[in-house]
C-alpha cells in the first residue's frame, strides 16, 4: 500500500468563521448580533484569519519532510534550467565607429533579465538579407521576353538557358526558411551591407555621398562581423554510435566570400571575361549553424576591398553570379558591399534568419557577493541562497576569517571527494610509499533547484570556521518564463546612449524546476536504474527526466535500428531506438516532432548515461496522412452539431500521437491485470482498421448507429485497413462526420483523380525579373 503524506488540517477561512460563529449561541447565548459591524464578529473573523495562516504553515512540515527524505535517498529535483536566445545589437544613432562590447552585459524583456555570453563588436551600418527565389512555371512570354533582352549571354559557344528569378528578402515570419539548394537561383544567400539609414552625406553629390561610403568602410575595416544564422531543423535524427559522441562535427559546409574587385575598379572589357570573382574571408564558428542557432565570427579586410564594380552595363547586375539587383534605390545609394554565402554540393543547407551584430544571451539574473549566515565551526554546516533556482556551476564563494584572510572556496559534486581539513599521513600505506595525490578541502555542493550549500565535516571537506564572513555570488533563472517571443527583448540598462537591443526569434530552453511530487515518483525507478541506461524501463525513466526539453511521448524500441529497411524489432542486437514526441510544436500542432535542437537536448543527457557498446537512435515519429470520412445517424431528439463534433473529437483523440494528460512513464495502471502499462498514444506498428473507427464512433452518447466509415492514405483510395510500420503513426489530414452517408474521400481532399505536374526549368544563368509597377 502507497504511503499517504497526511494533511494535518484543510479548513479555510470561511470553514473557520462559519464553525466559530455556530459555536457562539451554545457558548454565550446572549450574543445576538452576528453583522460585520460588531465588535464581536471582526475578533472572530481576525482569528479565522490568522489560524487559517498556522495551518497553512503546519501543511508544509509533511513536504519539507518529504524534500528531506529525497535528499537522503540521493534523489536530487532537477532544477529550472534558464532560457536561451539570440540578440541583435544596432547603432542607429552613436557615432560612425565601431563600438566593442564586452560580455555579461545585461539585457531584458519586461522584467526578465538576460545577460550576454560574450562581446562583440558592434558595426555601425546594417544589414539586409536576400536570395534569389526561383520562378517555377513562369509564363513562356515572359521566358521569351527575357532571353531576348538577355541575348548577348547567348553568344558564347554553349548557348545560355535562363532560369528567372525574383530577389526575395528573407524573413522568418514570412517563410520557413529557404533552402538554399532546392529554392534559391544560385545557392547563395546575399547580405548586403548598408549605411545606417540616419547617416546622410552634407550634400546630395555623388562626390558626399562617396565620401560617406569611404568613412563606414574605413569604421568596419579589420573589425569582426558577428553573423547570427537560425537554420531551419528539419532533420529529425539523432545517432549515439557505441563510444562515439551524437554525429560528430564535419568540416564547415558554407563559404563566406565578398567581391574580389580589380585594382582599377571596373571588369575588363571583354563581354566573355566580364565575370565576377569572389574571395573567401576567414570565418569561424562554435557549433555548426547548420545543426543548430550559431554565430560565424567574419574578419572583415582592408576598406579598399569593400567596394563594387565601377562599370557594370545595365543589364549586368543581378544577372549570373552578380549580386542581387536592389530596386529601391535608397538601398541601393546606401550599398557599401555584399557578403555572400554560400552552401557546398554535399550540404542541406536551409536558412529561417540571418544577421549581424548578433550574440548569445542566457536568461539569469546576477547576485554580487550575498552575505550568508556566519560559520560556526561544526561539521556538515548548511547554508541557503536567498533566490533560486540557481544556475549551475555560477556560485562564487569567498570566506573571510577573523584575522581577515579571504579566499575563495571551490565548488564541486560531491563532498566524498574532498580532501581531510588537517593533512594527515595514510597509516595504512607502508613506508616509503609514494603519497596520495593531495585533493582540495576547501569546497562545498550546491543543490540548483533549492539553493542549498553544503560543507564538509572535516574529514571530508572543510569547515567554514567559526564566526567566518561568507559571501557568495551567484545566478538565477526564472525558469520557463525566460522563453520569451520575438522581440520581448528589447531595453538594457547597462547600453551606450545610441545602441538598441532586440531579439528577432523566440528564446528557448526554459523549463521549470522537477516538483516534489514528481520527484518521489522517481524514487524507486532511481533506486533501480542508479542513472543508468539498461533495461527498457530505465531508458524510458530517464528520457523523461531530461532537463530542459517538455516531452509528450518516450517509445523504447529495444534491438530495432531504424536505418536498416525492412527491420523488425529484434533484428539489430545492440541498437535501441527512442521515438520521441515534444509535448508542443507550433508549427505542428496536431502532429507534433521534435527539432534538432530537443533531439541535441535529450542526446546530451543520455550520453554520459549509456553503456558504451549501446547504438542509441533518437528519431520523431514519421507520420503517416489519413483522411475519414463517416455518415452516421443521430438518436431523435439529439443536437446534430453536437453530436457530430463529439464523434470527431473521440476519433481525434483514439488516433492522437499521444496523451497530453500523461507526463510520465505509468506502470500497473490497471488494477485488474497487474503488470500492464497504459498505452500513451497510438501503438507504434498498430494498424487502423474502418471497423475499429466505426465501434469507437458508435458509443459516442447520441449516435443511434454508424452508417459506414471510410478511411484512405493520402491520395489512395478507400481501404478496410491502413498498415504501421517502423515508427509510422496516423496523423489525421482531414476528417468529415455528416448525418446520412460518409462524405465521398475525393470531395473531402478537394481534388480530383489526376493531376499533372510540369518540371522546372533547369538553371543556367540566373536572370533577374523586373516587377511591375503602377
Amino acid at each position: 500500500m502507497p504511503l499517504q503524506i497526511p494533511t494535518l488540517d484543510d479548513r479555510r477561512y470561511q470553514e473557520l468563521l462559519d464553525e466559530m460563529l455556530a459555536r457562539i449561541p451554545v457558548h454565550n447565548p446572549q450574543w445576538t448580533n452576528f453583522n460585520k459591524s460588531d465588535p464581536g464578529v471582526t475578533i472572530v473573523e481576525i482569528f479565522s484569519f490568522l489560524t487559517e495562516n498556522l495551518l497553512y504553515r503546519s501543511n508544509q512540515i509533511p513536504e519539507r519532510n518529504r524534500r528531506k527524505f529525497l535528499t537522503l535517498l540521493g534523489v536530487p529535483l532537477q532544477p529550472a534550467s534558464p532560457a536561451r536566445g539570440l540578440v541583435t545589437f544596432t547603432n542607429e544613432r552613436g557615432p560612425l565607429q565601431t563600438l566593442t562590447l564586452n560580455d555579461g552585459i545585461e539585457v531584458r524583456a519586461g522584467q526578465v533579465p538576460f545577460r550576454t555570453e560574450r562581446g562583440l563588436d558592434v558595426l555601425p551600418i546594417e544589414a539586409q538579407v536576400f536570395y534569389k527565389r526561383k520562378l517555377v512555371n513562369p509564363d513562356q512570354k515572359l521566358k521569351e521576353y527575357y532571353k531576348l533582352l538577355y541575348s548577348s549571354y547567348n553568344q558564347s559557344p554553349n548557348e545560355a538557358e535562363f532560369q528567372l528569378y525574383e530577389t526575395v528578402p528573407l524573413d522568418a515570419r514570412k517563410i520557413e526558411g529557404v533552402d538554399l539548394g532546392q529554392e534559391t537561383a544560385d545557392g547563395s544567400l546575399w547580405i548586403a551591407l548598408l549605411l545606417r539609414a540616419g547617416d546622410k552625406p552634407v550634400d546630395k553629390t555623388d562626390k558626399a555621398r562617396a565620401a560617406l561610403l569611404d568613412e563606414a568602410r574605413e569604421a568596419i575595416a579589420t573589425k569582426t562581423l558577428s553573423l547570427a544564422m537560425v537554420p531551419a531543423l528539419t532533420d529529425v535524427t539523432r545517432r549515439l554510435v557505441p563510444a562515439g559522441p551524437a554525429n560528430p562535427e564535419s568540416a564547415p559546409l558554407l563559404e563566406y566570400r565578398i567581391p574580389n574587385i580589380p585594382d582599377s575598379g571596373g571588369l575588363p572589357n571583354d563581354p566573355f571575361q566580364r565575370k565576377p570573382d569572389y574571395k573567401p574571408l576567414p570565418a569561424s564558428a562554435q557549433t555548426d549553424v547548420l545543426a543548430a542557432p550559431g554565430i560565424v565570427d567574419i574578419t572583415l579586410p582592408q576598406a579598399e576591398e569593400l567596394k563594387l564594380w565601377n562599370n557594370l552595363e545595365p543589364l549586368e547586375p543581378g544577372a549570373g553570379d552578380f549580386p542581387p539587383a536592389l530596386d529601391d534605390t535608397n538601398l541601393n545609394d546606401r550599398l557599401i558591399t555584399w557578403l555572400r554565402i554560400s552552401s557546398k554540393a554535399a550540404a542541406r543547407a536551409r536558412l529561417l534568419w540571418v544577421g549581424i551584430n548578433s550574440v548569445f544571451v542566457t536568461q539569469r539574473a546576477r547576485v554580487s557577493n550575498e552575505v550568508l549566515p556566519s560559520g560556526t565551526g561544526a561539521p556538515d554546516q548548511v547554508m541557503f541562497l536567498s533566490q533560486k533556482p540557481v544556475v549551475p556551476g555560477s556560485v562564487r564563494l569567498t570566506i573571510t576569517t577573523k584575522q581577515g584572510e579571504t579566499k575563495q572556496w571551490e565548488e564541486i559534486e560531491d563532498l566524498f571527494t574532498a580532501g581531510p581539513e588537517v593533512k594527515v599521513p595514510d597509516l595504512r600505506s607502508p613506508p616509503g610509499s609514494q603519497p596520495p595525490i593531495e585533493r582540495p578541502s576547501e569546497v562545498f555542493t550546491v543543490n540548483p533547484e533549492s539553493g542549498e550549500i553544503k560543507f564538509g565535516d572535516g574529514m571530508r571537506g572543510k569547515r567554514p570556521p567559526l564566526e567566518a564572513t561568507v559571501r557568495a555570488s551567484y545566478d538565477y533563472g526564472v525558469g520557463s518564463a525566460g522563453n520569451v517571443g520575438e522581440g520581448a527583448i528589447n531595453s538594457s540598462p547597462s547600453l551606450p546612449a545610441g545602441l538598441k537591443v532586440t531579439n528577432p526569434v523566440r528564446t528557448w530552453n526554459g523549463t521549470e524546476a522537477e516538483t516534489v511530487t514528481e520527484g518521489e515518483k522517481q524514487i524507486t525507478r532511481y533506486l533501480q536504474h542508479r542513472d543508468r541506461l539498461v533495461s527498457a524501463a530505465d531508458f524510458e525513466t530517464i528520457t523523461w527526466r531530461t532537463p530542459g526539453v517538455d516531452i509528450g511521448r518516450v517509445e523504447v524500441i529495444p534491438a530495432f535500428n531504424p536505418s536498416l529497411s525492412p527491420n523488425e524489432p529484434g533484428g539489430a542486437p545492440g541498437a535501441v531506438t527512442l521515438m520521441l514526441i515534444p509535448r508542443f510544436d507550433p508549427d505542428r500542432p496536431t502532429a507534433p516532432k521534435p527539432d534538432r535542437l530537443f533531439l541535441d537536448t535529450v542526446c546530451r543527457y543520455l550520453d554520459p548515461r549509456r553503456l558504451v557498446t549501446t547504438e542509441l537512435f533518437l528519431r520523431g515519429p514519421d507520420y503517416k496522412d489519413l483522411w475519414i470520412t463517416v455518415g452516421i445517424n443521430i438518436v431523435a431528439g439529439a443536437a446534430v452539431p453536437t453530436v457530430r463534433e463529439a464523434v470527431k473529437r473521440e476519433l481525434l483523440q483514439f488516433l492522437a500521437s499521444f496523451d497530453p494528460a500523461q507526463r510520465g512513464p505509468q506502470d500497473d495502471v490497471d488494477g485488474s491485470q497487474p503488470g500492464t502499462r497504459k498505452q500513451n498514444g497510438w501503438p507504434l506498428r498498430k494498424a487502423v482498421s474502418d471497423r475499429e473507427l466505426l465501434a469507437v464512433a458508435s458509443r459516442v452518447p447520441g449516435v443511434l448507429f454508424v452508417n459506414d466509415v471510410l478511411i484512405a492514405e493520402g491520395t489512395r483510395p478507400a481501404t478496410p485497413q491502413i498498415n504501421m510500420s517502423g515508427l509510422e503513426l496516423p496523423r489525421v489530414a482531414g476528417i468529415s462526420v455528416t448525418v446520412g452517408e460518409p462524405l465521398a474521400l475525393d470531395q473531402l481532399r478537394g481534388q480530383s483523380t489526376t493531376s499533372t505536374t510540369t518540371p522546372a526549368a533547369p538553371r543556367i544563368v540566373p536572370v533577374p525579373v523586373v516587377p511591375e509597377e503602377c
